[in-house]
């Protein structure tokens, strides 16, 4: 038997005693209220709601490896971005995989695979492939609805995945930016829970009077912490925290434990914040998740004080798997599996007649998914549409990865580039391939790069090119999570001195062709307009 005496934290009953906590194998055998004068707080450990591991741009193993030093135990997982490139097999991988970490990493079912019609994916999954996943793998919930038009309008294909969730009495994830009225009272009572996608305090507001459950989300892009925290006060009971989607370098620094931080610096009490950092996933989502009691799970973590909440130890089924800010947990090789099939381009690839003299642009904003549709003046040199550095309004264009077609263009404002190109194959949902650049040449260069690596972030200017290579799913590396962290950072950086002031160009860059969004992106098929729900041109006007 062991045992580890501190302060108590009892989220349930409020309290915090000092105590010691006594453990065997895997559980916790009792919980003693006794004196010790031990300067250290043990409590549970904390769960991201709801993440997309693969946009950290690693294994599940090194995402856990990452996130165990920062008290993380746990996280509420949406596999679709390897699903929309490999299907089942990509979800398979992703379950597999994360055998390899003690962090526990629970999937959903993807319930979006393609999260559209409106643009090209590399797999679907279908109604059996959820059954499957429901039935043999032991998912224990329907990942994010974003076909909410098709949850409005009852198509049958949607309604029929979120009734075998409930036949499987599954909760079943929601994504529902900006949906007020009477159109978010339909969704919910379609049988969905959970939104992360509010972006103000009305919005959130209002979904959880209607019953809904909110994700905060605070990640690499989007970043909505500020605007919907002071809910807390009042709707502790129904919040959660969550980060979607977190680069490696992030991952580094902070988790879920920055959000605590945050939070209680913001005056509110503790044990609502605890509560929903550490409570509110596990009864949610019905999780094999110890809370700091008897016969639970001996998972929980220690921490300095519950000022300063610098996480000494976290321990998940009675091991120490992390302990000051160093994981226990050594590298894990993975395989690699990819789907990745067009050929290279040339610069007449990317140009694009002019046939008016005002363009459509997509104006991105820095720390949203969320977009703006500008009308401005096109620049215009020999009969073609060009960037218009002076002005910020850059070219920018999707690609598909999966067969050779001819890419898709439209311009952007924001990047804010003076000189040169960004490209990714990490492009929400179909992961296609993204660019932004001031010239033609540079972004060939760019999307090349990232075509001969068959996956990657790169970055193209005066003719040289670096890329960050992806090589499992074109949207994951192999390699190991701190030192990709450290090429990861190396890059942003670069690409912020070539111009851009986005606090994340390329996290930001990925979710520009994020077609469920609004308002206004680019799939490898044209420009889309994410409220009426259908491509648009990008000339306003004609000559």
């Amino acid at each position: 038997m062991k045992k580890i005496s501190g302060k108590i934290v009892d989220i349930f009953n409020k309290k915090i005693f000092e105590g010691t906590v006594f453990f065997q194998k895997n559980r916790i055998i009792e919980i003693r209220e006794e004196k010790n004068n031990v300067d250290q707080y043990i409590l549970p450990g904390f769960i991201d709601a709801h993440v997309h591991i693969e946009s950290s741009m690693l294994t599940p193993s090194e995402f856990g490896r990452m996130a165990l030093p920062h008290g993380t135990v746990a996280t509420i997982s949406d596999p679709h971005e390897i699903a929309n490139v490999l299907g089942l097999e990509g979800v398979k991988y992703m379950i597999e995989n994360a055998k390899k970490t003690p962090l526990k990493i629970n999937f959903g079912a993807p319930s979006c695979v393609p999260a559209t019609t409106f643009e090209t994916a590399g797999a679907t999954i279908d109604l059996k492939d959820i059954e499957y996943l429901f039935e043999k793998e032991k998912l224990i919930y329907l990942s994010e609805m974003m076909n909410f038009p098709g949850v409005l309008f009852q198509d049958k294909m949607v309604m029929e995945k979120i009734q075998l969730a409930q036949k499987f009495n599954l909760p079943i994830d929601g994504h529902a930016p900006a949906l007020r009225g009477d159109d978010i009272s339909r969704y919910i009572a379609a049988g969905i829970s959970t939104d992360h996608e509010c972006f103000t305090y009305e919005e959130a507001l209002e979904k959880l009077q209607k019953g809904m459950k909110v994700i905060i989300r605070e990640g690499s892009a989007a970043k909505n912490f500020e605007a919907l925290i002071p809910l807390a006060n009042e709707y502790w009971n129904e919040m959660m925290f969550c980060s979607d989607d977190k680069h490696p370098n992030d991952l580094e620094v902070g988790h879920i434990d920055e959000l605590v931080k945050r939070a209680l610096q913001k005056n509110i009490n503790i044990f609502k914040v605890l509560q929903m950092a550490c409570i509110n996933p596990v009864l949610h989502y019905k999780m094999d998740l110890g809370l700091l009691r008897k016969n639970d799970k001996a998972d929980f973590i220690v921490v300095n004080n519950l000022e300063e909440f610098e996480i000494l130890q976290t321990y998940i089924e009675g091991k120490l798997v992390a302990e000051k800010g160093h994981s226990k947990i050594g590298y894990q090789e993975a395989s690699i599996i990819n789907n990745f099939n067009t050929s290279f381009k040339t610069e007449k690839d990317f140009q694009i007649q002019a046939t008016g003299k005002k363009i459509k642009v997509i104006e991105a904003l820095d720390g949203q998914l969320i977009t703006n549709e500008l009308i401005t003046n096109a620049k215009i040199k020999n009969g073609f549409l060009i960037s218009d550095i002076e002005n910020d309004i850059l070219k920018i264009t999707v690609v598909n990865r999966y067969s050779d077609a001819p890419p898709a263009i439209a311009f952007i404002k924001n990047f804010g580039l003076t000189k040169g190109a960004i490209a990714s194959s990490v492009a929400h949902d179909s992961h296609n391939i993204v660019a932004v650049g001031v010239s033609d040449e540079d972004i060939c260069n760019a999307v090349n790069s990232i075509i001969d690596k068959k996956g990657g972030l790169s970055i193209s200017y005066d003719n040289n090119n670096e890329i960050l290579p992806l090589s499992i799913g074109g949207i994951m590396t192999h390699k190991n999570g701190y030192e990709v962290a450290k090429q990861y950072t190396s890059l942003d950086q670069k690409a912020k001195d070539l111009g851009t002031s986005l606090t994340s160009p390329f996290m930001t860059l990925s979710f520009m062709a994020l077609l469920v969004i609004p308002n206004l992106k680019l799939s490898d098929l044209g420009l889309f307009n994410g409220n009426s729900f259908n491509f648009v041109s990008i000339i306003n006007d004609s000559f």
